[in-house]
């Protein structure tokens, strides 16, 4: 496909363009620094978990007299938790597989349908947690970068160069590329931002098909089209639902990336799906939610991992590529599970019952606020120490 080629691709994918509602919070907030009115920051929902990360961020920007730009990549299970949340934004480009040329032809797809945009929405500072698309687009459009980022091993491009990088305390500033000056730092974990606010619902057990008496593991298999998905991270994955298939107790509510991957799950273990022991459910459901209402988590992906662990719910990690400073730090206290090979996963995972008490007990909002106040400062240009 030549260059006029794919102009015409996003010309047409742009008249395409979805918009849904959003419910906005009005208000003023403190100030950090000097506030211009209606200063523009713009957001790019690159992956699934990106989507409840910056919803809490996005009405604390809004509060302080900032309008948002919000965009997202239509990927994984990304524009159906939008409409979960009733987000208003605009869904651009896709998931173009695991292949790497394909993911450069989709990255590059996906720069050219978000330059149109940007050039006009005209933000100030564009923000996202590692959006390599948004961030070739601001290098062409000269608009100044915040990434946020909490696993110092995530692969950039030789060329892609970010103006500030948000990460957490427990990352040392000399392992994620950039110059220490330009490394902001936030308490917590990046899943302290909205788990303080969430609300549990038991009804999620009833739409499931849940009893009480069921003992529930949470399993979300490995990110395959990741580009550090790993081997070991399969070979856990496949040891545990061997595993858990012999217990006939327990209901596991399986979470795939993908259809694609999920139709693979079925057929390697159809006898879980014959017996109503695995489910897969037909629609989006809130994760933190399911995470909560679950008695262990198993996951190959880090959020998930993080979310059961800043909500107090046994999780066991079956990632099986380089440990990041983050899952080390959850490990050292007690919070994660780290199961390194199949033999791990039939000793270490702990099939119990787990006492719900009166809620979670999460209400910390130093994360939260830490990153709000450092996009504010370097929006409005002021020293950030």
């Amino acid at each position: 496909m030549n260059t006029l080629e794919m102009l015409e691709v996003v010309e047409h994918q742009e008249t395409s363009v979805r918009e849904e509602e959003v419910q906005t919070s009005n208000g003023k907030g403190s100030d950090v620094c000097a506030l211009p009115p209606l200063k523009k920051i713009w957001i790019d929902l690159d992956n699934s978990p990106h989507v409840p990360f910056f919803i809490p961020i996005i009405k604390e920007l809004e509060k302080r007299g900032f309008s948002i730009l919000l965009t997202a990549r239509d990927a994984f299970q990304v524009s159906e938790l939008i409409r979960l949340h009733g987000l208003k934004c605009r869904s651009i480009g896709r998931h173009y597989g695991k292949h790497t040329i394909a993911k450069i032809f989709g990255l590059a797809v996906r720069v050219l349908q978000l330059l149109p945009i940007a050039a006009m929405g005209k933000p100030h500072l564009a923000v996202a947690h590692c959006s390599r698309a948004q961030a070739i687009a601001c290098m062409a459009l000269r608009i100044p970068t915040l990434w946020i980022s909490d696993y110092e091993f995530a692969k950039g491009l030789p060329f892609l160069k970010v103006d500030w990088l948000l990460v957490p305390e427990v990352i040392p500033s000399d392992s994620v590329g950039l110059k220490p000056d330009r490394v902001l730092k936030y308490p917590g974990i990046k899943e302290d931002v909205y788990v303080p606010t969430f609300q549990p619902n038991a009804s999620i057990r009833a739409q499931l098909g849940l009893h009480k008496d069921h003992l529930v593991v949470t399993m979300r298999p490995p990110a395959e089209e990741a580009h550090y998905h790993s081997r070991r991270s399969d070979e856990l994955f496949r040891a545990a639902m061997d595993y858990l298939s012999e217990q006939s107790q327990l209901r596991v509510v399986i979470l795939p990336r993908n259809d694609r991957q999920g139709e693979r799950i079925r057929r390697t273990w159809p006898g879980l799906f014959e017996t109503g022991q695995a489910i897969v459910p037909s629609h989006a459901v809130d994760g933190l939610n399911l995470i909560w209402h679950s008695d262990l988590v198993i996951s190959g992906g880090g959020t998930m991992n993080r979310e059961a662990a800043a909500l107090g719910v046994p999780v066991y990690s079956i990632f099986g590529g380089t440990i990041g400073a983050v899952d080390k730090y959850l490990a050292g206290a007690g919070r994660l599970t780290l199961l390194e090979t199949p033999h791990d996963v039939r000793t270490k995972i702990q099939l119990v019952h787990r006492d719900l008490g009166n809620g979670p007990t999460n209400h910390d909002h130093a994360a939260l606020t830490a990153i709000v106040e450092n996009i504010v400062k370097v929006s409005n240009g002021c020293t950030v120490n």
